[in-house]
């Protein structure tokens, strides 16, 4: 081989090596283009101190900085309702956000008429969080069921409308991210994101929405509170920022920014009452913080969390001598569900969880979130405080289908008093009876069930207070098995005046732990 045609071979195979070596150094780096199935990286979040400031110009600054952030959003979808025009001058623009949630009146007079099938048209609001990929953040309640997704631009006609899709929802935060089919020809603007947790009531802030269908309405106030538990479903609850920046029908989905312009939240709902059905000063928007964490997930599709098969209180603060607890800490086991990770690994209803996987817990609250932010599949210790002693149980996480513990939860059936059998009040305000066979039979409980009927709860007395309610089954005082009224009275009548009794009762078919101090 020549000289001239060796050193043409190895400049061919330098430039191939450094082209190669360039690839990974690329891919290390994240300068290669990320493929459509990869996971979204997290966006950067500013947590430097709010400071400086506020002037006549501020409010003004951020409004004009991120409005083109800001999208209105259009949903189709059919749904089994009722015709809500007269709430939303029948303009089409309901996102349903009062009813859902709140509630407040709405269907006066229509109670007896049939829902219909019928092509619905909802308005929220969203925030574009990738010019490149034309996500959008929103809420789940905006483009939940919808069969089609129409997103309008803030420097386009009104009119024009852009086709999206929805990536990823989460009921539990009301999240949703959804994506552009397309990508308009001009280029779009992406909002920055501030740190939730750095917010206090007094901070100000700011909304900017699609109220009533009001495109790109600017509306300023402060945060009122934070850490407002906002109910989900039945025992599940995601804690909110509650301000008095007015939202309104349509605000759902868009922005809550501090005052750099930084999304902090995402607004979701408001309350409201049966005279009025738009703002009256109580909004909420879920923490962008708490969203934020779950992007990845929400751009692959599914959120995955954790369970393990339990309903927690808190525990009460006038029975933690009878709990074995020097101070109010953990969560108290109410139920325990059959068959599902806490019942394998022996959890019992009265028990207080004070750790999970070695960490110690709060609250209730702190309790669920460290398990559903657990993978499933995981094996975790926990520690229990059971007759005042503490016990350590391996506990293998399940995956949470919220879908199918909503369906699950049912009211319990109640039943007329019995008045074959009954025993005076015990110091409690309840009165119990025998669980006759009829009853059980009327009742649907199982026949081998071995209880006591609640028959009646005195208004206003303790019992009412603890929870119990008429039609209970006390199966356990103070965790010995009842299988008359007379036994349940002797245990009742032995617990102190103040003291607290610890009842596992029968409700739905579910066995449930409750506490009532005894007046």
């Amino acid at each position: 081989m020549s000289t001239r045609k060796t050193t043409l071979f190895y400049a061919l195979l330098l430039s191939v090596a450094s082209l190669a070596v360039g690839m990974v150094i690329a891919s290390r780096l994240g300068l290669s283009p990320d493929s459509a199935a990869q996971t979204m990286t997290l966006p950067p979040m500013n947590s430097a101190p709010l400071s400086g400031p506020v002037d006549a110009s501020t409010f003004r600054t951020i409004a004009k900085a991120v409005s083109p952030s800001v999208v209105n959003i259009r949903s189709t979808s059919k749904r089994q309702a009722q015709d809500m025009s007269e709430f939303f001058g029948g303009g089409g623009s309901s996102d349903e956000l009062l009813e859902r949630f709140f509630g407040g009146g709405g269907g006066r007079g229509r109670q007896n008429e049939r829902p219909r099938e019928q092509e619905t048209q909802a308005a929220g609001t969203g925030f574009i969080i990738s010019a490149k990929e034309g996500f959008i953040l929103t809420n789940n309640h905006v483009v939940e069921d919808a069969t089609k997704i129409e997103v309008s631009l803030f420097d386009e006609d009104p009119d024009v409308y852009h086709e999206a899709k929805i990536v990823g929802r989460d009921p539990l935060t009301d999240s949703a991210l959804i994506q552009l089919v397309e990508l308009p020809k001009s280029p779009l603007t992406e909002v920055k994101f501030g740190d939730s947790s750095m917010m206090e009531p007094g901070d100000w802030v700011m909304a900017i929405g699609n109220p009533f269908g009001l495109a790109h309405t600017v509306s300023v106030g402060v945060i009122s509170a934070k850490e407002r538990p906002f109910p989900i479903t039945d025992g599940r609850s995601q804690d909110v920022l509650q301000t008095d920046a007015a939202i309104n029908p349509g605000n759902s989905g868009g922005p809550l920014l501090n005052v750099r312009g930084e999304v902090v939240g995402i607004n979701t709902a408001i309350y409201t009452d049966a005279r009025q059905q738009g703002n009256i000063g109580i909004g909420f928007a879920v923490p962008i913080n708490t969203v934020r964490e779950l992007l990845p997930q929400l751009r692959s599709g599914k959120v995955t969390r954790g369970v393990i098969g339990v309903q927690v209180l808190p525990v009460p603060a006038d029975a933690l001598a009878e709990f074995g607890l020097s101070e109010r800490r953990g969560a108290l086991v109410a139920v325990v569900n059959p068959g599902g990770p806490a019942a394998k690994a022996g959890l019992e209803p009265g028990d207080v969880v004070i750790e999970f996987g070695g960490k110690r817990v709060k609250d209730r609250d702190n309790l669920v979130g460290y398990v559903t932010s657990t993978r499933p599949g995981t094996t975790v210790p926990i520690k229990v405080l059971r007759d005042k002693k503490e016990r350590t149980l391996n506990l293998t996480v399940d995956e949470l289908n919220l879908e199918a513990e909503t369906t699950a939860t049912s009211e319990p059936t109640r039943e007329r008093r019995d008045e074959s059998e009954t025993q005076e009040d015990t110091g409690f305000g309840l009165t119990m009876g025998s669980l006759s066979a009829d009853i059980m039979r009327r009742m649907r409980i199982p026949t081998d069930t071995e209880g006591v009927l609640v028959t009646a709860i005195e208004q206003g007395s303790p019992a009412q207070r603890g929870g119990l309610a008429r039609g209970d089954v006390i199966l356990q005082i103070n965790r010995r098995a009842v299988k008359t009224p007379g036994e349940a009275r002797r245990l009742l009548d032995s617990v102190s005046d103040g003291s607290t009794a610890f009842f596992l009762i029968l409700r739905g078919g579910q066995e449930t732990f409750v506490t009532v101090r005894k007046r």
